[in-house]
């Protein structure tokens, strides 16, 4: 018998997130559910155990905007279970205007590309203590309307929420293929996801509108935490539960490269060699 999977979802309090957490106790996985603050990530945990029927659950909290904060959310990860079978990076923002972090990044840049990116380097040790380690970042269509500024990269000559946002989730897309490059020959791998147009709370303050359910939203993200069949697949982009073609930007190998090398030094990590 397989041994209980471990997984952390990121932004598992509430939309695509929580119901992505509700659906792995379903199928018997430990969750480590993260929220932004202690108090809402003990109230999701409280709710998800009643629906899920499941005790496996227990709350994280990090404001992924610290880098400080990420820091400490992988300590306690650290701190709780041996291994991460899955590290499932969820939690995003739209922001409608230009803020900037304590560590004087851009908002938007921060919590969906950095922080995952940071995350996942300081869970790697548990991810390869895993007998199939799976780092599964959600990223959006709207990457294919991306780009990478890398001499404004916190929007200081120019601010629109659906470009940061876009080029946040293009940012997820191309730190998923560098990642699988880079841990290529282990045990662990790296994809991306769009979960659909679904009606989150996200999309209708970014958005103005309206989408499908959290459970379609959630579909993918399962898929690719627990699929079996999926073993080994790495480096890959998914959505509406199959491969399919990320943006022609996201395959860019020199781009690719270049916001590793340029993120790893943002966040203060050495990261992983170039294996090219």
């Amino acid at each position: 018998m397989s041994p209980q999977q471990i997984i952390l979802v990121t932004g598992a309090t509430d939309g695509i997130g929580r119901q992505t957490a509700l659906e792995l106790l379903r199928r018997g996985a430990h969750v480590l559910v993260h929220g932004r603050s202690a108090a809402k990530a003990k109230a999701a945990c409280e709710a998800l155990a009643r629906e899920s029927r499941s005790n496996d659950l227990a709350p994280v909290a990090a404001d992924l905007s610290s880098m400080a904060a990420v820091r400490a959310l992988a300590a306690d990860v650290e701190a709780r279970v041996d291994r991460l079978d899955v590290l499932l990076n969820n939690a995003g923002v739209f922001m409608h205007e230009r803020t900037l972090t304590e560590d004087g990044f851009e908002t938007t840049f921060a919590v969906n590309h950095l922080a995952p990116f940071l995350l996942t380097h300081l869970l790697l040790p548990r991810l390869r203590a895993s007998k199939e380690g799976r780092i599964v970042t959600v990223s959006s269509i709207a990457h294919t309307r991306g780009q990478i500024e890398f001499t404004d990269l916190t929007s200081e000559r120019y601010f629109h929420g659906y470009a940061a946002y876009a080029t946040s989730k293009l940012a997820n897309v191309l730190f998923a293929y560098e990642m699988a490059r880079r841990l290529a020959g282990t045990r662990v791998t790296s994809n991306a996801l769009h979960p659909g147009v679904i009606g989150t709370k996200l999309l209708r303050s970014g958005f103005g509108m309206g989408g499908g359910t959290v459970a379609q939203g959630a579909a993918t993200s399962v898929r690719l935490a627990i699929d079996p069949t999926l073993a080994g697949v790495t480096g890959k982009y998914f959505a509406d539960e199959r491969e399919e073609a990320s943006s022609k930007a996201s395959h860019d190998r020199a781009l690719q490269r270049r916001l590793y090398e340029v993120s790893a030094k943002l966040v203060g990590i050495e990261g992983l060699p170039d294996v090219t």
